[in-house]
């Protein structure tokens, strides 16, 4: 594609979300400050051409959420009977005894504004030791809608219920699973092609050139899913530190490609995040390690 470069837009952003809605790409991010009480909000960009991109900025309505006074992270997006529901981390808890964890909010358009759906927080607590963080939803071809989210090298999955208001139980009776993969750290985000689930998931540490992306491949969305190994990383001279990533399918062409953020190499800053995208290959259980680049 002619015109298209890296990073997509100026500025510091993070743990970006992409979707195609109403003829628009859209991507919803995190705010990249390191100071956790200046992330107060979420932003979004879209996009007709994936070259020109127009700023949403400040999509949730905050005073819908008053226990919220930090760290407003990680954005996910589904559309369901025509509602668009996020899902996003607060306050960054630390403990069980904390408010805050993964909130919920709901709009009529991509763009917002996003209401408050609860009155309370979605996840507020530790379950199998995950922290309610790093929300990805997955809406799978019968029309389940899964969540899956955790930070501290924790991965869990839930199937949310009809009005999005909380999950069904699983056959097991269980409402969360714990399908932990190998080397898992934070940020999952699911993949499904032509029959198979493909789990990606973010290694390393978020504050310097560590970070990186992984993935596992099964035939059922809930796994097990075996670590296939890195297709993400530092690349010299371009970049360090891809991670946190989510994708766009590009039907009428069948191409696939990662939204990421990456760091300028030596960068000490751990806010200095950069929104990218670059071209993914996937075929026969496979994903292609990802080549990063200024131009794509």
């Amino acid at each position: 594609m002619k015109g298209n470069h890296n990073p997509i837009v100026p500025g510091w952003y993070a743990d970006p979300e992409a979707r195609t809605y109403e003829g628009k790409h859209w991507i919803y991010v995190t705010r990249s400050y390191t100071e956790y009480t200046k992330q107060m909000n979420l932003d979004a960009f879209s996009s007709s051409d994936l070259i020109h991109w127009e700023k949403h900025e400040g999509i949730i309505e905050m005073s819908d959420f008053p226990w919220i006074w930090r760290a407003v992270w990680a954005p996910t997006i589904i559309e369901k009977n025509g509602k668009y529901y996020l899902v996003f981390a607060s306050n960054d808890i630390q403990t069980n005894g904390e408010v805050g964890g993964l909130e919920i909010a709901v709009a009529d358009r991509p763009e917002g504004p996003f209401r408050g759906y609860l009155d309370k927080p979605l996840i507020d607590r530790f379950i199998h030791a995950a922290q309610p963080i790093d929300a990805h939803l997955f809406k799978d071809d019968d029309g389940i809608i899964y969540l899956y989210y955790g930070g501290w090298r924790h991965c869990n999955a839930a199937r949310m219920n009809e009005d999005m208001t909380g999950f069904i139980p699983f056959d097991n009776g269980e409402t969360f699973l714990s399908i932990t993969p190998e080397g898992y750290v934070e940020g999952p985000c699911m993949i499904k092609k032509e029959g198979l689930y493909y789990l990606m998931w973010s290694l390393g540490d978020w504050v310097n050139g560590s970070y990186r992306v992984a993935y596992g491949v099964s035939e059922s969305p809930l796994g097990p899913f075996e670590n296939k190994g890195t297709v993400l990383e530092r690349q010299e001279p371009v970049a360090e530190g891809p991670g946190h990533h989510g994708y766009l399918h590009l039907a009428d062409s069948d191409e696939w490609l990662i939204v990421y953020h990456r760091r300028a190499i030596g960068d000490k800053e751990a806010g200095n995040r950069m929104l990218c995208i670059d071209r993914m290959r996937i075929a026969n259980g496979v994903i292609q390690p990802i080549v990063m680049t200024d131009a794509w």
